[in-house]
């Protein structure tokens, strides 16, 4: 049973308000993973701990890097279970996780960061993390 929205909604509002896209259907989440061109990041986000205190926060300092992905998109798991579902159907062998993020370039998954490698870390080094992937599979190439 999903939770009930209004205590969710401040979740959501915490990516949907620095530029995440959510994914509340399944066809959202074809119409963006299945078609979009250049790099997606997709935020499995959920109600625990560690999504509140390590994996937002995280995103967000991550976001004043240079280099980002092209869409910034997110599902909420345990709320959005369709979509939810379909996203990480996108994510191969990779076991479900909540909350994790997964890094797209040209239609592959490229980088991942599960749960457990969220939990028990700080948002600074979630954000770490996250700014790594962005500088290898999102640097924007200059022609001078």
């Amino acid at each position: 049973m999903p939770y009930d929205e209004r205590l969710v909604a401040p979740m959501r509002e915490e990516l949907t308000r620095i530029g995440f896209k959510e994914m509340r259907t399944a066809q959202e989440v074809d119409n963006v993973l299945g078609k979009e061109k250049g790099t997606i990041l997709v935020v499995v986000n959920s109600v625990c701990g560690c999504a509140a205190g390590m994996a937002r926060p995280g995103i967000a300092l991550a976001l004043h890097n240079k280099n980002l992905p092209d869409h910034l998109t997110t599902v909420f798991a345990g709320q959005d279970i369709e979509a939810t579902a379909k996203a990480r159907s996108y994510f191969g062998d990779i076991p479900p996780s909540s909350p994790s993020m997964a890094l797209f370039q040209g239609g592959n998954i490229v980088w991942f960061l599960p749960r457990h490698q969220i939990e028990g870390r700080t948002a600074d080094q979630v954000a770490n993390n996250l700014v790594q992937a962005f500088e290898k599979f999102c640097a924007k190439v200059t022609v001078a």
